[in-house]
């Protein structure tokens, strides 16, 4: 399987640490990672016992794996998927020695909101408020964010917004930012095409569509967004069991109704929303990554490679890697928070 590896100048003190230490360049393959009987007991049991915390404005549930001193790297998944996405990477991660956080995003799992009166909010900057009240929950002052789809926007956001609270950014598709006024601007008819779903959400029939077949419109949005990953019912109905959230629907819809600009966001992200729309750059160590089966719409990575001002690697996965490239690749996925976390410590 090839790797195709596109470095910016600054990466270069970064090869030159990992080849001192003996592990060459970092072999982001496609490959499934295979546990013991008893390291497969644990994981299964850190996802399906998710631990609770009060953060904001919400009681978050999520996963914990590794030692409690470790580094912490805290992984975000995006729609329709689930905190699974990141099981066998987590696993890689744990085994290394990081303290790896994986939080249900609000609408997910047993994530819930404290108050009943809170608005069901999609918009971006909340969701990436969302993950530093859970970092100030958990006394965390700073961590290695990645994440794909909702999540590596959200970890995109955190790091242009509060790049001191991040070591280094792990983002599958790259530079997500963006703003409803930027999503005015009509796009070439093959990708519109890929939005389809946005537009059907966007009218009654499409809330009461997905409200009713949350499950069956999911399922499909797995397999057309990831056509080349043989998943089974099993993995997929272990996920769906997320989407079983009093806010779910609610919080799927308005975050596609937001970016159209066909709902409104709440005054108090006003201001943060105004920073995004100028598309601020990032600083922070970062690592994107991108699969060669990616059946969602998706920039190209040379479109945004100019966004991350720091130290800078990209990955595309050859192999039929779709979307879901955490749970399609794991040991890339897990390979590339390494890789991340050695260029925070090169000067």
């Amino acid at each position: 399987m090839n790797t195709t590896l596109n470095f910016s100048k600054k990466i270069q003190s970064v090869l030159s640490l990992i080849i001192f230490m003996g592990i060459g360049l970092l072999p982001l393959k496609a490959q499934t990672y295979t546990t013991g009987e008893k390291d497969a007991e644990s994981i299964r049991s850190a996802f399906q016992n998710t631990k609770q915390i009060r953060a904001g404005l919400l009681n978050v549930g999520y996963a914990e794996m590794g030692p409690a001193n470790g580094k912490p790297v805290i992984l975000l998944h995006g729609w329709p998927y689930d905190i699974h996405s990141f099981e066998q990477s987590s696993a890689i991660l744990a085994e290394k020695g990081y303290r790896v956080l994986v939080p249900y995003l609000r609408g997910y799992g047993t994530t819930t909101f404290v108050s009943p009166n809170t608005k069901r909010n999609g918009q971006q900057s909340a969701v990436a408020l969302d993950i530093i009240a859970f970092m100030d929950a958990l006394k965390i002052d700073k961590a290695i964010i990645g994440g794909f789809d909702w999540g590596a926007r959200t970890a995109d956001i955190m790091a242009a917004l509060w790049p001191e609270r991040c070591t280094g950014l792990v983002a599958v598709s790259g530079y997500l930012i963006g703003s409803p006024k930027a999503n005015e601007k009509p796009l070439p008819p093959n990708a519109e095409l890929l939005w389809w779903y946005q537009y059907y959400f966007s009218t009654q029939r499409g809330y009461k569509g997905y409200k009713a077949n949350t499950l069956a419109f999911n399922k499909l949005i797995w397999k057309t967004a990831s056509p080349k990953w043989a998943f089974d019912d099993q993995t997929y109905e272990r996920s769906a069991k997320a989407f079983d959230n009093p806010d779910h629907v609610d919080i799927v819809i308005h975050n596609y109704r937001w970016r159209l600009g066909l709902a409104k966001g709440e005054k108090q992200y006003d201001a943060l929303e105004a920073r995004l729309a100028k598309s601020p750059s990032i600083s922070v160590p970062t690592v994107t990554m991108e699969g060669d089966a990616n059946g969602a719409a998706f920039p190209a990575p040379e479109s945004y490679a100019s966004k991350y001002t720091g130290k800078y690697a990209h990955h595309t996965l050859t192999g039929g890697i779709g979307h879901n490239l955490p749970q399609e690749a794991p040991k890339a996925f897990a390979d590339a928070i390494i890789e991340v976390d050695y260029m925070s410590k090169s000067k």
